[in-house]
């Protein structure tokens, strides 16, 4: 692990450009105080102008809270999510990404007490990672129809068509950019089009990792049923459940991870969604994602060593990019 100190400076200076004279706000919860005394720390040091904003944990995972700070943040340089829950898919953060703001999520949640920021994946190499994003990207664009299949059954279809595909590199070096601490590659379905069949065998964001694969059927863009040899299945709909929204059943992300340092360890899930060679589905909410589906949450679902298929043509096999045109 590296230190909380190292991990402020990779993500301020390596991956937002932080300069002079521009207002860094950091918004965090009251789980993350040891993070928000760190960075004051280095704002002191580096003479920097620095606004931190700690909120009750509990009402960010619905975004209410971070839409009532549309005002603010639309008059701000570099705005940083660094709470236990993800709030890039706010429109919020959308709306200020348009007038110029730039903004990182930076989810802090960790099941073993330690910070995301002495953790050592965020050092992954920003510039390999957009390599292999463009890579992606280009076998994505203007393409209708993905297909996704593992060795252990997943077969899964959805529209694309007039969605375009981005990437989070953690960099968010430059006006108008939202990046993520999640480094992957990402879509929004068309939201009633998903069908088939996803064996989930890595990770439930939040929950954890899993011990026996969950098989769902997903029918038109909505999960019709939930099954598992153990408890696993119930986890998930507990979790799904625990938002009183039936939209979170609906997938409105196909992510392909590209952080190599990651690994599925169950211990922060940013970490899990990250990891090279897996493809997870965003649940919920993706309005700044490139779709039209709002919702009372967003958390993703992790599946190992997937085939990719757009447009019939390979894009990724067994968890590995297919190099080429």
């Amino acid at each position: 692990m590296i230190n909380i100190e190292k991990g402020i400076s990779i993500i301020l200076y390596d991956w937002l450009n932080v300069r002079k004279d521009e207002l860094v706000h950091f918004v965090t919860d009251e789980n993350h105080l040891r993070e928000a005394e760190a960075i004051t720390r280095w704002a002191n040091g580096a003479d920097a102008i620095l606004k931190t904003t700690i909120l009750p944990s509990h009402l960010i995972q619905n975004g209410e809270v971070i839409e009532k700070m549309a005002d603010i943040f639309s008059n701000e340089n570099v705005i940083i999510g660094a709470t236990d829950y993800s709030f890039i898919t706010t429109n919020a953060i959308r709306t200020a990404v348009g007038k110029g703001a730039r903004f990182l999520s930076l989810p802090l949640s960790c099941k073993d007490g330690s910070s995301l920021l002495e953790n050592d994946f965020i050092q992954m190499n920003c510039r390999e990672a957009q390599k292999n994003a463009r890579k992606l990207i280009k076998k994505l664009t203007n393409k209708d129809r993905i297909h996704v299949t593992t060795e252990l059954g997943t077969d899964l279809t959805f529209s694309m068509k007039g969605r375009t595909p981005g990437s989070f590199v953690g960099k968010a070096d430059k006006p108008g950019i939202i990046s993520s601490a999640s480094f992957e590659v990402y879509v929004a379905p068309i939201e009633d089009s998903m069908n088939g069949v996803l064996y989930l065998d890595a990770a439930i964001g939040y929950v954890g990792t899993l011990d026996k694969p969950i098989r769902i059927t997903v029918k038109d863009g909505l999960f019709t049923s939930i099954e598992s040899e153990d408890d696993g299945a119930q986890k998930l709909i507990d979790y799904l459940e625990s938002f009183h929204d039936k939209t979170m059943y609906r997938p409105g992300e196909f992510g392909i991870g590209l952080n190599k340092l990651s690994q599925c360890r169950g211990i922060c899930y940013i970490e899990d969604e990250s990891v090279y060679s897996t493809f997870h589905l965003g649940m919920g909410r993706n309005i700044a994602l490139g779709g039209g589906q709002n919702a009372a949450g967003h958390f993703d679902i992790v599946t190992r060593l997937p085939d990719i298929y757009a447009d019939e043509e390979p894009v990724m096999l067994n968890g590995e990019i297919v190099n080429g045109r």
